[in-house]
């Protein structure tokens, strides 16, 4: 997956922009009332260079105090007409811009949120951030300021140009004699810009990364006393990605005084053979003012080319990064035409199942059958393949074809959201968000009552530890779940999977951090709560799994064992060998 999306690489700007042409196309009519905006914009305020010219022109002759009154209303009313022409103008477009990044930071989350586990195996959560915000916001900048400023220089120079034909086409050459020097400047900043900005936004993903990483790793940091070191590797990141940024406005220094001397120099040509001009009485001194003005109102879009450049290369390097993401491809999805039933009841079948991580086989020609509402456990050594096994179930990875099946169908031909719905699983590391515990319980049922919360919590053994919490359960249990135990981390993800009244309840090795005492409190209402709901455990204690009507025991990914609890002791096998060894563990601790 992190090979497909490195080797992705667009040919052109164009390319890299093409995915948001559906964006732009939903904002179609804003865009071109904007767009408008802009035209009467620039229309306007190119008439005030012409009342000027008239007005001096009109001092050198016979001029009456109603005719000064006049003009001065003239370019009162064009300004104004300007700044309310302008304000709408970037109202609108800037407004289009922010819509667009808000459509594209929505699609881009749910995207990333139909991704499978193995898309998330191989990339790092700091760089999806940087891609999701910093990305998205140069991007935007390319979209809002961009288009609107380069928009405006299109609208600007043909109307200035029209004008300044009109007061003196030889003038007008001089002034242009610039632009194709101006061109070749842009082309090459522009390319070199856009190299650099590419790789500042990959050494600031690497730099998120590295902060995403020792944040959520700091306690294993400071047990470690490695705070001086990790600081020693993030001042290097930091440097290095300080030093690119530096290279870069080195680049962008050099850019904008190159467009200002090439315009100074036209200037200077123009002010010369145009002062020429007046005193030959060629032109007047109004005509050669207004057409100074025409230059003057040019500089600003002619630098502004220089920082549209910059934006454009820059969002280009980051929307290049976003299609990278947007163009992967879901491993998991919905089958064309899934004609399974919308409920499950919940028979389980596994069939001549094998399966390997990247080559590495992790369960090996398993046969099994679940029938709905049996109660199995799964035991076996560390690396055994028990989660795999029911990761497979749930469709987080895919299984080969028709070797898992739900109620006589292969997974695959199932709805996903049926299927996991279907499913409660608490999975091996209980992830908590940063909310109240109430919130956490009830996490995908924002309509969950009161009562039914607490019966739910009740049945995982948390209710007696909410009632000791001062706020209860709207105490918020910190990020990750940072201020609750383990134990009680597990049991509230015990209560939010509870809560969904699964036809499947799946616990992997979900009751290893409580103590046996409060496991057997848990069980004994579980067992009440899922009779007639097909339930799959996975431990490493035996007290948990002992009454299960079927306990499986996995070795290497194979079953090597499977029975009821005495069955199992009977034949003296790797079950009966973790019994006896529990049980010498628990009167060790008793002694």
């Amino acid at each position: 997956m992190a090979d497909e999306i490195s080797a992705f690489k667009p040919k052109t700007i164009w390319e890299q922009f093409r995915p948001l042409r559906p964006y732009l196309g939903r904002y179609r009519r804003p865009i071109l009332v904007g767009t408008l905006m802009l035209v009467l914009t620039n229309a306007t305020w190119m008439l005030f260079p012409r009342v000027v010219g008239a007005a001096i022109d009109s001092l050198q002759t016979s001029v009456t105090h109603q005719q000064l009154l006049t003009y001065a209303l003239l370019l009162l009313g064009i300004a104004l007409a300007t700044g309310f022409f302008r304000f709408w103008m970037r109202w609108i477009l800037i407004g289009v811009s922010r819509d667009i990044e808000y459509d594209l930071r929505n699609d881009l989350f749910r995207h990333l949120a139909h991704q499978s586990a193995h898309f998330y195996t191989s990339q790092r959560t700091g760089d999806l951030m940087t891609r999701a915000t910093s990305d998205l916001s140069y991007v935007r900048m390319a979209l809002g300021p961009g288009i609107m400023y380069s928009a405006n220089s299109l609208a600007a120079f043909p109307l200035a140009i029209a004008w300044m034909v009109y007061l003196d086409w030889r003038l007008t050459l001089l002034m242009l004699l610039p632009v194709p020097v101006v061109s070749l400047a842009v082309k090459f900043f522009g390319q070199h810009i856009h190299k650099y900005s590419e790789y500042i936004q990959a050494k600031f993903s690497d730099l998120t990364a590295r902060v995403q990483e020792n944040l959520a790793g700091v306690r294993l940091l400071r047990a470690y006393c490695q705070e001086e070191a990790e600081s020693r590797a993030f001042d290097r990141l930091n440097r290095d990605y300080v030093a690119q940024n530096e290279k870069l406005i080195r680049l962008q220094g050099m850019f904008w005084p190159s467009l200002e001397v090439l315009l100074g120099l036209a200037f200077l040509l123009v002010l010369w053979l145009g002062g020429r001009a007046v005193i030959t009485e060629r032109i007047s001194v109004g005509t050669f003012v207004a057409f100074s003005q025409y230059m003057l109102l040019l500089i600003w879009p002619m630098i502004a080319l220089g920082w549209v450049v910059n934006l454009f290369e820059r969002g280009a390097a980051s929307m290049g990064r976003i299609n990278q993401l947007l163009t992967t491809t879901p491993d998991i999805t919905d089958r064309p035409h899934p004609n399974a039933p919308a409920q499950i009841q919940g028979t389980i079948e596994f069939r001549n199942l094998s399966f390997s991580y990247n080559g590495r086989p992790a369960l090996r020609n398993i046969c099994l059958r679940v029938e709905a509402g049996q109660t199995v456990a799964i035991v076996g050594p560390t690396g055994a393949g028990k989660s795999t096994l029911v990761s497979l179930l749930a469709r987080l990875y895919d299984p080969p074809p028709g070797s898992v099946l739900l109620d006589g169908l292969p997974v695959e031909e199932h709805r996903l959201r049926v299927l996991r719905e279907a499913i409660g699983f608490v999975p091996q590391e209980t992830f908590l968000f940063s909310d109240t515990l109430r919130e956490n319980i009830a996490f995908g049922l924002p309509a969950a009552d009161e009562k039914a919360i607490v019966d739910a919590a009740t049945v995982a053994g948390l209710a007696d530890d909410v009632r000791d919490f001062s706020q209860g359960f709207d105490t918020l249990v910190g990020e990750r779940g940072l201020t609750l135990s383990g134990g009680q981390k597990q049991r509230t993800a015990i209560a939010r999977a509870l809560l969904h009244r699964p036809r499947i309840l799946i616990l992997d090795d979900a009751l290893s951090s409580v103590d046996t005492y409060t496991e057997e409190k848990i069980l004994r209402r579980l067992a009440e709560v899922t009779r007639g709901r097909t339930t799959i455990l996975i431990s490493h204690r035996v007290s948990t799994v002992q009454h299960a009507a079927l306990i499986v025991v996995l070795k290497e990914g194979k079953i090597v064992e499977q029975g009821t609890h005495a069955q199992l002791l009977a034949r003296g096998g790797y079950y009966y060998d973790l019994y006896q060894k529990q049980l010498l563990e628990e009167e060790l601790e008793q002694a």
